[in-house]
């Protein structure tokens, strides 16, 4: 098998089998993010592809689902991915569903009916790296999209009826667009429907460029009662009917396969992780972070 450090995949998707079809980000500067600063992105052969997945046919000739990797495999044309899929399909004849996590701007590049052919060769699922909703947050992390181009990519993956997740990333507005990142990010989320919200709180990892800002004094961190509080706003105005999961920083278990009947419940308990939290361990829970 061919892979690259480093090696990131979904771990709420089937971990196994994984099959890297790409290397690296081809956005590669998100101002949170170094993972891959030293790879340059690149596709790999069919050649090369069909070579892992005959080894993967010899160890699990009945898998189901498989995860494309590396950052956003999705990057790639409808001409290029078409004959990867069918790839796919032709060694692993039990396929159902090809898993692969990308960016919004990967959706550009095609059109409906080429996403639904895509899903007609199993690409069911994805997850998308949103971040935010709020215009002020994404320019400030450098994501390279707008509020208006997540819905309307989101609309194109609806309509071809491929599944699809969002991040929020708790934290990435700083002090100065807190309350801006938390309801923009509730109203456009709840805009585009996902099947699963997922949320998780920034990590200063060194070398980022967010760090220089913070030390420049154009981005203020939050700290880890600021960090609740502005999930609970973004929870508390989040409207659609999805999964939730969340991870990083808070103390309590708030992953639910259904949000809205949960919601007052998910309220409740980061009201009481707000008033009662241990803020220190939290605080030494996420320096303890090294990848995202």
């Amino acid at each position: 098998m061919h892979f690259t450090e480093p090696v990131y995949r979904n771990p709420y998707w089937p971990t196994y089998p994984l099959l890297e079809i790409t290397v690296g980000c081809t956005h590669n500067s998100c101002k949170f993010c170094t993972m891959y600063k030293s790879v340059k992105f690149k596709m790999h052969s069919l050649e090369q592809i069909e070579e892992d997945l005959k080894e993967i046919r010899e160890k699990t000739p009945n898998a189901k689902t498989i995860q494309l990797l590396s950052a956003n495999p999705v990057a790639l044309s409808y001409d290029r991915l078409k004959p990867i899929l069918k790839l796919i399909n032709k060694y692993l004849p039990h396929m159902e569903y090809i898993y692969a996590s990308t960016r919004v701007t990967d959706i550009c590049n095609k059109s409906v009916d080429e996403l639904k052919k895509l899903k007609d060769l199993n690409m069911k699922e994805i997850s998308l790296g949103v971040e935010s909703g709020d215009d002020e947050t994404l320019s400030i992390i450098n994501k390279g999209y707008k509020a208006i181009d997540i819905i309307e990519q989101c609309n194109k993956l609806n309509e071809a009826g491929i599944k699809f997740w969002m991040t929020f990333l708790n934290g990435a507005g700083g002090k100065e667009h807190t309350k801006n990142h938390s309801l923009n990010s509730a109203k456009i989320f709840s805009k585009c429907n996902p099947m699963l919200v997922g949320t998780g709180s920034l990590v200063l990892f060194p070398g980022t460029p967010l760090i220089k800002d913070m030390e420049e004094g154009k981005w203020t961190p939050l700290n880890e009662k600021e960090m609740l509080e502005e999930l609970l706003l973004f929870v508390e105005n989040l409207t659609c009917d999805c999964r939730f999961t969340s991870h990083h920083t808070v103390s309590v278990d708030l992953n639910t396969n259904d949000f809205l009947a949960n919601k007052n419940d998910i309220i409740k308990a980061l009201k009481d992780d707000i008033e009662n939290g241990d803020f220190d361990t939290m605080a030494k829970v996420r320096s303890n972070k090294r990848t995202l």
